[in-house]
């Protein structure tokens, strides 16, 4: 049943009936029990979300069994009911962790609100445990998250090629994940347990590149006060991920072009030849074959690294997959919050409408700030940044049309509530005969 399952533990069976009547009337699924060997053989065989137990019972009384339960249980919340004679183990048992305890008989509505609060409780708790468990499960190989056709085409391919030492280019715009790609490439190959060095091209000064990727000796330049080893040469016997290869400068291409032919390197500043043995992965967010033609990049190292391409698509292109990246980034972010949050259905609309223009990485981004600034326990419009907001306003008018069905559905719904379920009157409160409002009661579906 909806609202969760309560085992009931008391040794007066008429006590266990009117209580069972009471939580079977809000929804709950009740387990009963007379004795706490009856409770204790039910824990095992129902998924029980809170106790509900008496306190003195012949034979094992119910702090044993709440003992036996924060012992081996300890997520599902314990409630006492007591005689006034047993309030002082009663208070005892709070102070060690039970979540309440009613004197005999007890206010059936404080009941109530107290054991919806303690089911909720234990909820968050089991996915808080959830969560926890997966970031412990973690390995070091990244998670490509996707299931269009464009996706699983990327997930075949790199189960095709992990292993081989083919050159390979990752074309995509910024933010669309092609390092994922690369180090999905390497994590999951027989290189997994060798380097996997990864250079910007883009965000190493033009002047730096050069001795970034080849080293230099001591003394090879104005402030060079100590050897350094390249990357190319710290790269060696794994993966070297070129990441927006197409900003390199033709002199650079040069010798990149140099080192894929002879296998060696030259540090800045020697003279000797060291080895190097890598596989070259490469990412562009540029048209390759149009920089060559208007000559900003080389023929001949283009065809060196593009043995292999993967396109990746952007996100707009992949609707399908908005879900699933958005739920495992909340969960990320949650874990790292310490909060339990779920998306509400009219952001996810918005995302779904949305351009996302900075791809998989702004839906990272988008999500992080959602968890941080949320205050309840639901994700909505007012956490998500000014373009999103602008894009609801413009489609609100919309979105807020109702149906002649839809309108003439919430009118007959508050008129049974109104009417507190009467027929009779809801039908008369609305103008139309009792057996038009069953007619739409039965179309409906309306309980």
């Amino acid at each position: 049943m909806g609202n969760g399952t309560v085992l009931i533990v008391d040794d007066e069976p008429n006590a266990v009936k009117v209580l069972s009547a009471i939580l079977l009337e809000a929804d709950y699924n009740v387990v009963e029990s007379i004795d706490v060997d009856m409770a204790l053989k039910a824990l095992h065989q129902e998924d029980v979300d809170v106790i509900i137990t008496d306190l003195r019972m012949p034979g094992r009384d119910g702090m044993q069994l709440f003992e036996y339960v924060t012992e081996n249980h300890p997520d599902i919340p314990v409630i006492f009911l007591t005689a006034y004679g047993s309030v002082d183990s009663a208070v005892h048992a709070i102070t060690h962790g039970a979540f309440y305890y009613f004197i005999k008989p007890p206010d059936y509505l404080k009941l109530k609100s107290i054991l919806s609060r303690a089911v909720e409780q234990r909820r968050l708790k089991r996915e808080i445990d959830t969560l926890r468990k997966r970031l412990a499960e973690e390995t070091s190989l990244p998670r490509i998250i996707g299931k269009t056709p464009q996706m699983l085409k990327i997930f075949n391919t790199i189960e095709t090629i992990k292993d081989s030492e083919s050159s390979v280019i990752i074309c995509g715009e910024t933010g669309t994940g092609k390092e994922l790609i690369a180090r999905a490439l390497h994590f999951g190959s027989d290189r997994r347990d060798r380097p996997f060095v990864a250079v910007n091209c883009a965000a190493i000064p033009r002047e730096l590149l050069e001795s970034e990727l080849f080293g230099y000796e001591k003394g090879a330049f104005t402030g060079a006060v100590s050897r350094r080893i390249g990357r190319f040469d710290e790269a060696s016997g794994g993966t070297l991920f070129l990441d927006e290869i197409g900003e390199l400068e033709l002199s650079v291409q040069a010798k990149l072009l140099r080192v894929l032919q002879e296998r060696e390197i030259e540090r800045l500043g020697s003279n000797r030849k060291i080895k190097v043995h890598f596989r070259l992965i490469s990412s562009t967010n540029r048209d390759l074959g149009r920089e060559v033609k208007t000559g900003n990049f080389r023929k001949d190292l283009l065809y060196r690294i593009n043995v292999i391409q993967i396109n990746v698509p952007l996100l707009k292109e992949r609707q399908d997959d908005i879900p699933l990246l958005v739920s495992e980034y909340v969960n990320e972010f949650c874990i790292r919050e310490k909060k339990v949050l779920t998306l509400s259905d009219e952001v996810m609309g918005i995302f779904q409408d949305y351009h996302w223009p900075g791809n998989v990485r702004q839906l990272r981004n988008v999500m992080e700030r959602a968890v941080v600034l949320s205050k309840g326990d639901t994700i909505t419009s007012r956490e998500l940044p000014e373009e999103f907001i602008s894009l609801k306003k413009r489609e609100e008018p919309l979105h807020s049309l109702k149906t002649l069905s839809e309108v003439e559905s919430e009118a007959v719904r508050n008129a049974l509530r109104v009417c507190n379920g009467n027929k009779s009157k809801a039908a008369r409160l609305l103008g139309i005969s009792r057996k038009a409002l069953y007619k739409r009661l039965k179309d409906w579906k309306i309980e």
